[in-house]
């Protein structure tokens, strides 16, 4: 792909085919089926990180300035790390010490780290910070 502009608008393609590979899991499991997070684990990471890799790359294609560091910019990004170091210590728990884990104690956390630190980050860019 030639375009730096085509490869931005998959790079965010791709983060919200990671984000939406949950969907069917969720389905399935209102629907009173037990799949496997490993099925959709991989989809969710190959999209989300790959995608945020590709919109780097394209940024720094186009020549676009990094956006200004700021508070808000500070705060979005450190919410989430934190919600997604939070997997490090289910899996710590899980495979290292092979206690038996339930994914529900983590993903409240996880969920609030990264939603809560991507509307910072879209605040902070609405606000042309």
């Amino acid at each position: 792909m030639k375009s730096p502009h085509a490869r931005y608008r998959l790079g965010q393609a791709l983060i919200w085919v990671g984000v939406l590979a949950w969907a069917p899991y969720l389905l399935l499991r209102l629907w009173g089926g037990a799949p496997s997070l490993w099925i959709f684990l991989p989809f969710h990471l190959t999209g989300v990180l790959g995608g945020a890799r590709l919109k780097a790359s394209a940024r720094q294609q186009l020549g676009m300035p990094p956006p200004r560091r700021g508070v808000l910019r500070l705060a979005g990004r450190t919410l989430i790390v934190l919600g997604a170091l939070v997997w490090a210590v289910y899996f710590t728990r899980k495979l290292a010490f092979g206690h038996p884990v339930d994914v529900r104690a983590y993903l409240p956390f996880h969920l609030t780290g990264v939603l809560g630190g991507s509307a910072l980050l879209l605040l902070a860019w609405r606000r042309g910070q």
